[in-house]
């Protein structure tokens, strides 16, 4: 536990301006980023008496080991370098909303020749429009299929589009009209983006407009006598009426705006967002976290506008932001949200009538997320907190281990050796930081003699840190297996560069020997080592005859099991893709210097092996990223490769030439 008045900042060094600050650990790792109008004042809160301290405070500035700042020239500037630096560094001291499910989004991929509707989850990419994020997937595909009957836009893979095209047939859904069949031409390109964006236009909120025109081309089929072409505008009709009702009208019809509720106690908070737009609650996500900071409802909510629209531009930011409590100040977010969105965003508070009224249910959720997040287990900080104590209160260590990596070896009949290490910080998983290895040094099957190795090194990496501060030569290259440099160009340690409180083994005494001979080799002696065996779930020690037995309603227990299968599933996932490489390898796998997007240029360029193996040099060459020495070297070793003379039937004198794939 460091003192802060060890690395307080002289007096007169910090600027009164506003400004961007950093706190790091012993090992350089940054802790805690905050933003401050005065850097002087912010700063000088932190070195005050440590019993006035809130306790999270207390524990920061206690963990921390120096403090170092930015100064910028506006608060704005301010705001948006905090959001960089959190999401950069990741520190474990800032308040960081944890999806509590990853939301799917209805998607059109504007960005496509022929754009697609399809479900799409994860991080947005460019040229595409997303509505939502909906709550189910299900919910979605439902929207969609009553929609295609007025839209009929392409919702195919990219697969079954090209087949269809190869094939001048269309899929099922071109032949009962809820697609317009772009893959056989039945439209143009320009007429099928048209379609999209009709589409895209819809599901945007503007739906009163074309609904009337819709209504308009029904009478005016009926009054001509075109029965048909009127009963199939009426259920067109009835089709989107459908599809709207999914979505309550719960505000005046322009309205476009997201509404930010948060419930909280004094160790989490949950947040909940409703988007509306025209009106309509087109989406809902929420997020919770932990308040490792002492934060109010103000500084949630700005955390929360941070990540809500921290990577948004243009209309995805609404004109209307409805919050609980305004940050302090709320001059630079306002602006900072106006910048992102090009135009005036109003961020307020609502005081009467219907975005109240919302506003109230949007609450209601809030508490019903934080009640239903206080029931699991895993991530409960109470809960955490007493499996740490316990842990180490059962290993004599002294101190919780706030950071456990655990290491696990997986083959399969001795082929295709390889190990993990998963980390756990706090009790949580921290995915960023997993490593996975190849066995180098020997052939076979061993996992005591494999376990030395990974833990050897992987210290070996971390000391590498210690002694040589970041200056790596070229044979230190990251390697493929994830073994690699500590420290990135800019300085900043990213791979094995902070020591665990913790290692824990998968296995029993010899595997806990073996990671405990690594460590006294390198000369580790503050790192605890344990295992833990499958079969009694046994937690074994280094040098212990006899193994310490956890109670089986002990949440330290509990998190051993956690972390070790997490390990073993990790391990797994790495051996079955190695073992998949192997079973797929063909003969381009075997030509030097060629990697994956080459591979799959020529393979795009030729349509087969078969066909590039028949082609000459020249048209190698021809294949984009191909030069001619590497043509040359393709052909060469395709030639050295060729597949035995095709089987005759001799019934029939068919030559049984399979092509290759």
């Amino acid at each position: 536990m460091a003192d802060p008045s060890s690395y307080r900042p002289k007096p007169g060094q910090i600027p009164d301006s506003p400004g961007v600050y950093k706190f790091r650990d012993e090992h350089g790792r940054v802790i805690y980023v905050g933003k401050a109008k005065s850097l002087r004042q912010r700063l000088s809160s932190y070195f005050q008496d440590l019993a006035g301290l809130h306790p999270r405070t207390r524990t920061m500035v206690t963990t921390a080991a120096s403090v170092e700042w930015t100064v910028v020239s506006t608060e704005v500037e301010a705001l948006q370098l905090e959001y960089s630096w959190i999401k950069e560094y990741d520190p474990r001291f800032n308040v960081k909303y944890r999806d509590d499910k990853s939301y799917p989004s209805l998607a059109v991929t504007l960005n496509e020749e022929f754009p697609r509707v399809q479900v799409m989850r994860g991080p947005k990419k460019k040229g595409v429009r997303y509505f939502g994020p909906y709550a189910h997937a299900w919910a979605i595909r439902e929207t969609v299929d009553l929609m295609l009957r007025v839209f009929p836009v392409r919702t195919c893979s990219a697969g079954v589009f090209k087949r269809s095209a190869q094939i001048g047939r269309p899929c099922l859904l071109g032949y009962i009209g809820k697609c317009s069949a772009p893959c056989v031409g039945r439209v143009t390109p320009q007429e099928h983006r048209e379609l999209a964006e009709e589409f895209c236009d819809f599901m945007a909120g503007r739906t009163g407009a074309y609904i009337r025109r819709l209504e308009q081309r029904m009478h005016d089929a009926a009054e001509e006598m075109e029965y048909e072409k009127a009963a199939r505008l009426r259920d067109d009709i009835e089709a989107l009426r459908r599809a709207m009702e999914k979505s309550a009208v719960v505000l005046a019809d322009a309205t476009d705006a997201d509404l930010i509720a948060v419930a909280e106690d004094e160790l989490e908070a949950a947040v909940q967002i409703f988007h509306v737009r025209g009106g309509r609650v087109r989406g809902q996500r929420g997020w919770v976290t932990d308040k490792v900071e002492a934060v109010d409802t103000a500084g949630l909510v700005e955390h929360a506008l941070q990540q809500l629209y921290g990577e948004e531009k243009g209309d995805a930011v609404p004109k209307e932001v409805l919050v609980p409590a305004l940050p302090d100040p709320v001059g630079p977010v306002g602006q900072w949200l106006t910048e992102r969105r090009g135009s005036r965003v109003d961020l307020r508070i609502p005081q009467r009538g219907d975005k109240k009224d919302l506003m109230a249910t949007v609450q209601r959720n809030a508490a019903q997320a934080l009640a239903l997040h206080k029931t699991k287990r895993a991530s409960d900080l109470t809960t955490r907190s007493r499996a740490l104590e316990e842990i180490a209160e059962a290993l004599g260590l002294d101190s919780a281990p706030l950071r456990i990596e655990c290491f696990d070896i997986s083959h399969l009949q001795g082929q295709d050796v390889v190990a993990s290490m998963v980390v756990f910080e706090d009790g949580l998983a921290r995915k960023s930081e997993y490593r996975r290895f190849q066995i180098k040094s020997f052939e076979g099957q061993d996992d005591v003699r494999s376990m030395h190795e990974v833990v050897g090194r992987r210290f070996r990496r971390y000391l590498a840190e210690q002694q040589k501060a970041g200056e790596w030569s070229e044979e230190n290259a990251v390697e493929e297996d994830g073994d690699g440099p500590v420290r990135t160009e800019d300085d900043r340690p990213k791979r094995f560069a902070y020591p665990p409180q913790l290692v824990v083994v998968d296995g029993g005494q010899p595997q806990v020997a073996a990671a405990r001979r690594a460590l006294d080799d390198l000369g580790i002696s503050d790192v605890a080592v344990c295992g833990l065996a499958k079969r009694l779930e046994e937690v074994w020690l280094p040098d212990d005859d006899d193994p310490v037995v956890l109670p089986r309603t002990s949440e330290g227990l509990y998190l051993l099991q956690r972390v070790r299968d997490e390990a073993h599933r990790f391990a797994i996932s790495y051996q079955r893709s190695k073992r998949a490489k192997t079973m797929k390898a063909g003969p381009l796998d075997d030509v030097a210097g060629l990697g994956e997007t080459r591979k799959r240029a020529l393979i795009k360029h030729f349509g087969s092996v078969k066909r590039l193996r028949a082609a000459t040099v020249e048209q190698i060459c021809e294949t984009p990223g191909i030069g001619r020495k590497t043509a040359e070297t393709i052909a060469a070793a395709l030639a050295a490769t060729a597949p035995p003379a095709p089987a005759v039937n001799t019934a029939t004198g068919e030559i049984m030439d399979d092509a290759e794939e």
